[in-house]
């Protein structure tokens, strides 16, 4: 990313809206925006497999295994406006299982992107689908869109809930029930 080259885009949009980007509280915008969206977009430098990579470790364990409420922040690629919520993923191990702090991991990858919700939650499953290699991954995801809290719609508190179910979920209704019973959804996804 050439910050100076964001830095300028900034300027012109603060002109273009009517401010003065050189005044006080302005001046240093640029540069704050600049770094806040190399942070905000850290996810195209990074390669899920490489974050799950050497954290696989064999077990003969084959219950599902669930991280549930990891909080994300992403912007949406419509609006540049934040969505944030919660994912929760489930796997069932097929010999190996993965070190729990990876999941967390793997989910900013692709949070730290232009997303939009649905993407995101399927790109999720695919990648501890083809990392791990389980016999079955879920992934559910709640979030609230500011896109739509505070233009359009104007629906202040309304969420998004999105699914992406894989193998053993997609395939077995008791796996699935269990996995939804755990969420506390008491419906099928």
């Amino acid at each position: 990313m050439d910050k100076a080259v964001l830095e300028g885009a900034v300027k012109t949009i603060l002109t273009e809206i009517g401010e003065n980007p050189a005044r006080e509280g302005l001046a240093k915008t640029p540069e704050r925006v600049a770094k806040a969206f190399e942070a905000l977009t850290i996810g195209y430098a990074q390669d899920p497999a490489q974050v799950l990579g050497d954290a696989m470790f064999d077990s003969a364990s084959s219950q599902m295994v669930l991280v549930r409420g990891v909080e994300f922040y992403s912007l949406c690629e419509h609006h540049l406006m934040p969505f944030f919520g919660a994912a929760h993923v489930a796997y069932i191990p097929n010999g190996k299982v993965v070190g729990l702090s990876k999941i967390p991991r793997m989910i900013d990858v692709f949070a730290r992107r232009l997303q939009i919700q649905e993407r995101m939650t399927d790109q999720i499953a695919d990648a501890i689908m083809s990392a791990v290699k389980p016999k079955g991954v879920a992934v559910v995801i709640n979030a609230r869109h500011l896109c739509m809290e505070m233009r359009g719609v104007q629906k202040r508190g309304a969420e998004t809930t999105t699914s992406a179910l894989r193998g053993v979920f997609l395939k077995d209704i008791k796996t699935r029930e269990e996995f939804t019973g755990f969420l506390g959804l008491g419906m099928r996804v």
